[in-house]
């Protein structure tokens, strides 16, 4: 990131970069400000937000001449603190720094990270919301992107019928983000709302692609950019399941569940259209905007889909049909996302392969195989002979398909029991491991032979560990 700014030549040993990026000193040309932003919280409309503890320095333009903006998260309080102290701990900051870089890597649109300060204070937090109040070691992360605009930046100029300054905002957004469109057209904020359907599209088909589960996805937490941003209550998918949040905040309603996120993206988007209907002024073009999401999404999301098996398509029924099984044997037992995947590309489709020799590959990904059931095992037989007859019957050679799956399957992926692991020792004091794991993620897709330990299954006492299993929005 230091580089993509411009900035390394300008640091120099007379330069204080802590105090700079923990917001202790200002440099010439700063412009540092927090935002006022509403949303919708767990499906409910829950007024003014804000920037609580995120503090914009302004903007730079980077090497490409795009804008880029930089903003402190945990710096201290904003007049939208609510009562709050405005700052951050070590855990959540090293989570964020890690995750957003990760992201950037696998290929996920996302904001990104360009330093963590340990401030040296203690924070008072609970983790749990359980009355076990404890201090922590704060940081301050500095994260980066072209617009931190959201979709609450809309709603809460709507909600007040302050329609000036939410035209002042559109034509703003649409000026600088969005230079595809004219900003004279009468349609120009219809046209806005259908980019950021597709941009959002794209941007939950990655997340379901690597098995990313966001956690909150409220409208405040919605980039109008389609970037993943906010990494709070985050997850990986272990063991694949469609029905696990890892917000503790979420346990029961599990609205923001992985198999969820797509009808919550399409919920979220609805709402920003309501908060533009002012400026429009009419239903219909609107709505046909938020209709269209469904079908992008799915146009999306089978490309990926065919892209991880290794298939041209999933138009043609046959192959249609392979990924509904894919997705079914996934669930047959406990069965590991990433490690799945990835060892289905060392599937061999030759027929001199016998039955167990051809699932030997993919039973590397099941935490119990020994719970595995008869009549389970052989669904996973008839799986993997469907996908093999399909293979071979599509004449698709085993090497050249292996490549392009661990193209888009990625081997490494930021398990929340690493991160926990990094955590720890950074709050001890050893940063070490925060860049070791950071440097692993870099390259999300190679072998990294040297690296494997950080490729393997979740250990046991990580199912349930804090941290591990169980987050919250408490940071």
């Amino acid at each position: 990131m230091m580089a993509l700014l411009g900035v390394d030549p300008l640091i120099g040993d007379d330069v204080d970069i802590a105090a700079i990026l923990s917001g202790a000193k200002n440099l010439p040309g700063m412009d540092p400000h927090a935002m006022c932003y509403g949303g919708h919280q767990f499906g409910h409309w829950a007024g003014q937000l804000g920037d609580g503890r995120a503090i914009a320095l302004g903007e730079v333009v980077d090497v490409n001449g795009q804008h880029q903006m930089l903003q402190l998260k945990g710096a201290g309080p904003t007049p939208y603190s609510r009562s709050a102290d405005g700052l951050a701990v070590m855990r959540s900051s090293v989570r964020e720094f890690l995750c957003s870089e990760a992201m950037h890597h696998l290929g996920v649109p996302t904001t990104r990270a360009l330093s963590l300060v340990g401030t040296g204070d203690a924070v008072m937090r609970d983790m749990f919301y359980n009355g076990n109040t404890k201090p922590e070691p704060g940081a301050i992360v500095c994260r980066v992107a072209p617009s931190f605009v959201r979709f609450g930046n809309f709603e809460i100029f709507s909600s007040r019928d302050d329609i000036e300054n939410l035209r002042k905002l559109a034509d703003f957004v649409i000026e600088t983000q969005f230079k595809e469109i004219d900003v004279l057209d009468p349609d120009k904020y219809v046209q806005f709302l259908n980019e950021v359907v597709s941009r959002t599209a794209e941007m939950v088909v990655e997340w379901m692609r690597v098995g990313f589960v966001h956690g909150v996805m409220n409208t405040d937490n919605m980039s109008i950019l389609g970037l993943t941003i906010d990494y709070g209550p985050y997850g990986w998918l272990d063991n694949y399941d469609p029905n696990w949040t890892p917000n503790t905040t979420d346990a029961a309603q599990k609205r923001y569940r992985y198999g969820h996120q797509s009808q919550v993206a399409h919920w979220n988007l609805a709402q920003l259209a309501n908060a533009l209907y002012p400026l429009v002024g009419k239903v219909e073009p609107l709505q046909a905007a938020i209709d269209k999401y469904k079908t992008v999404y799915e146009k999306k999301w089978a490309v990926m889909m065919a892209a991880k098996l290794g298939l041209p398509n999933l138009w043609e029924k046959p192959n249609k049909q392979i990924a509904d099984l894919a997705l079914k044997v996934l669930e047959l037992t406990e069965t590991d996302m990433t490690i799945f995947w990835r060892q289905l590309a060392e599937v061999s489709s030759g027929i001199e392969v016998g039955a167990e020799d051809r699932i030997k590959p993919i039973k590397k990904a099941h935490y119990k195989p020994e719970d595995l059931k008869p009549e389970n095992k052989g669904e996973i037989h008839a799986f993997v002979d469907a996908y093999t007859t399909r293979l071979r019957l599509l004449n698709i050679n085993d090497g050249e398909r292996r490549e392009k799956m661990n193209a888009v399957n990625p081997k490494f992926v930021l398990r929340n029991y690493l991160s926990q692991i990094a955590i720890e020792q950074a709050e001890s004091g050893n940063n070490e491991p925060v860049n070791e794991l950071l440097d692993v993620m870099r390259h999300p897709y190679d072998h990294q032979v040297n690296n494997q330990k950080y490729a393997e299954l979740r250990p046991d006492w990580a199912r349930t560990k804090p941290g591990c299993s169980q987050l919250s929005c408490s940071s």
